[in-house]
C-alpha cells in the first residue's frame, strides 16, 4: 500500500513531535556579518559627515555672495535748470545746469569709473552732450557729487522740436532727460571685476521758470548696464 505524500505523520498520543534543531554556523560565518554591520554604519556616519560639511559650506557660500555680491551705483537727480528757458530765440545762449549724486551701497565693494559722459536729450533729440570727469575711484558707503553744464553752441534743437518745446513750455512743463554713461569695475580686496558699461536714464521736468519741478527733485535714475 503506497502512502500519501502530502498526508501530515501521525505520532502517538504520548510522543511529542522532535523540536527543530537550531541551524550551527562557523565562526567565520558570524565574523563577516559584524564586518558587515561595521562597514554599514561607518558609510552611514562618513556620509552623514560629508552631507553636514556640504551643507554647512553652502551656508556659509550663500552668506558670502550675499554680502559680496555687487550692487548698481545709486544715482539721484537733485538739480536740473534751464535758467534762459523763456527766451525765444531757441537754445543758442540758453544753459542747462545740472547736479547729480553717485551712491556706492555696497559694504565692502569698491567702483572704479571711466571718464563719465553726459548728454540731455528733449524728447528723443540729443541737444547737448559732454564729458563729466575722467577716472575715478568710489569706496564702499560713499557718494559723489557730479556736477556740470550744457551751454551756448552745444544746445541745438530742430525747428520741429522747437515748436513742441514751445508748446510744452506754454503748458507750464517741460520734460527733458539727462544720460549719463561711463564704464565700471568692483574690486574687493585684490580681485577686480570684468568691465560693465553703465547708463543712467534721469527724466526730469522744469516748470516755465526753467527750474526743476518738485515731481523731479531727488527722484532715482534708472541704472542698467550693457
Amino acid at each position: 500500500m503506497m502512502s500519501d505524500p502530502n498526508r501530515l505523520p501521525i505520532y502517538p498520543a504520548n510522543q511529542p513531535p522532535e523540536p527543530l534543531k537550531p541551524h550551527h554556523h562557523p565562526p567565520q560565518y558570524y565574523v563577516r556579518r559584524v564586518k558587515e554591520g561595521l562597514a554599514t554604519r561607518v558609510s552611514k556616519i562618513v556620509c552623514s559627515i560629508f552631507l553636514s560639511l556640504l551643507l554647512i559650506f553652502g551656508i556659509i557660500t550663500f552668506i558670502m555672495w550675499l554680502s559680496l555680491r555687487p550692487h548698481r551705483p545709486r544715482i539721484f537727480i537733485h538739480d536740473f535748470s534751464v535758467p534762459g528757458l523763456s527766451q525765444e530765440n531757441g537754445f543758442e545762449n540758453a544753459e542747462i545746469a545740472f547736479n547729480v549724486t553717485l551712491r556706492n551701497s555696497n559694504q565692502h565693494i569698491g567702483i572704479f569709473y571711466d571718464a563719465m559722459d553726459g548728454s540731455v536729450f528733449y524728447k528723443d533729440q540729443k541737444i547737448g552732450s559732454r564729458s563729466l570727469f575722467s577716472e575715478t575711484h568710489q569706496d564702499p558707503k560713499t557718494t559723489t557729487i557730479v556736477s556740470g553744464a550744457f551751454s551756448g553752441a552745444t544746445l541745438t534743437v530742430t525747428s520741429q522740436h522747437w515748436m513742441e518745446f514751445l508748446a510744452d513750455r506754454a503748458a507750464g512743463s517741460v520734460t527733458f532727460r539727462l544720460d549719463l554713461a561711463s564704464a565700471i569695475r568692483f574690486k574687493v580686496s585684490t580681485w577686480t571685476s570684468r568691465t560693465h558699461r553703465m547708463h543712467a536714464s534721469c527724466p526730469v521736468a522744469v516748470g516755465a521758470n526753467g527750474s526743476i519741478l518738485p515731481s523731479s527733485k531727488d527722484k532715482r535714475c534708472p541704472v542698467y548696464f550693457t
